[in-house]
């Protein structure tokens, strides 16, 4: 784990381990509380191999979901994903979008009985692999996670184990949850030159009232607040409003970057994050550019692993 001072510029070397450590009797610890769903499949149209990341629902048997190779699968088209499960391509949208249509199924429980963890594409897995997809479904998931909905996990928190939660609790830290449902947003990258030009996609997130009235004491009290991940961030900074953390479900298209003004975050535990993302962005916004660039040459020298299962940074 890298420790990085926004205050003195200091760049430190631990241990996830030592994470309490850097936690007050008080202090206020945020998780995303989403659960990954099994949102990758492969299926056919026609001849055509086709792997779908299923997004959202939309309805009642109505899915958004990205096709791989998308020319392949056009309006009107009918694909097979498994034993009696097939649907019908309602829409075609931009980007490998579509939407598709089940009759008489339970798509959760089909994605459940057929799906694979929604894995980033740098980490390869082969669809007869089924060992992996064991292993995938339970490790692609944090300790916490109870809200199904996310299509990628909020990666942050995969470094705490329950063990650690505890020693977290016995300590006296207060441990809050939010939802948000990790979905394109997140993950889309940066095209645009100008990253003004740059359209977040919408993503929901949830905060309940005994949630957003803890983080408004602690705002009130002057006790830090530290957020696990930048979807938490996202969450929070989305929900601030006219001084306070509002309660309720919302959709949000926020887009944090160099110059943002924070107000609900005080503290951030996140990944290394890839380049051109809006992830790294945030980091950047809240940390400094300057001092996130170095803290990134540091982290290349120290051989730090990045991205979903590498390793993480806490900003103080």
């Amino acid at each position: 784990m890298m420790v990085v001072d926004r205050i003195t510029g200091s760049i430190r070397h631990e241990l996830f381990r030592d994470f309490a450590g850097h936690m007050r009797p008080s202090d206020l610890l945020v998780l995303n509380d989403t659960k990954v769903i099994p949102a990758r499949v492969w299926g056919k149209s026609g001849e055509a191999i086709i792997e779908f990341l299923f997004l959202k629902e939309l309805g009642p048997g109505l899915w958004e979901a990205l096709g791989r190779p998308a020319r392949r699968v056009r309006r009107g088209d009918v694909v097979h994903l498994g034993p009696r499960l097939e649907a019908r391509v309602e829409e075609v949208g931009e980007e490998g979008k579509r939407v598709l249509r089940f009759d008489n199924i339970d798509v959760r429980t089909a994605l459940n009985n057929i799906g694979y963890a929604p894995l980033p594409p740098y980490i390869k897995r082969s669809r007869e692999d089924r060992t992996a997809r064991s292993e995938d479904l339970a490790r692609y998931q944090t300790v916490f996670a109870r809200k199904e909905g996310a299509v990628a996990a909020p990666t942050a928190g995969l470094h705490f184990t329950k063990k650690a939660l505890l020693e977290l609790k016995t300590k006296g830290v207060d441990v809050r949850h939010v939802t948000l449902d990790v979905g394109l947003a997140t993950f889309q990258p940066v095209r645009a030159e100008i990253v003004l030009e740059h359209k977040m996609l919408e993503e929901w997130y949830s905060v309940s009232p005994s949630t957003a009235r803890d983080i408004n004491t602690a705002k009130a009290e002057v006790r830090p607040v530290t957020a696990v991940g930048t979807t938490v961030v996202r969450t929070l900074e989305s929900a601030w409003r006219d001084g306070r953390v509002l309660s309720g479900r919302r959709a949000t298209s926020l887009f944090i970057y160099p110059g943002f003004e924070f107000h609900a975050v005080d503290r951030l535990l996140t990944n290394f994050h890839l380049p051109k993302s809006t992830l790294l962005m945030l980091v950047a916004a809240f940390a400094g550019r300057d001092l996130i660039i170095r803290a990134y040459r540091e982290a290349v020298h120290e051989r730090y692993r990045f991205f979903s299962y590498g390793d993480c940074m806490l900003i103080l």
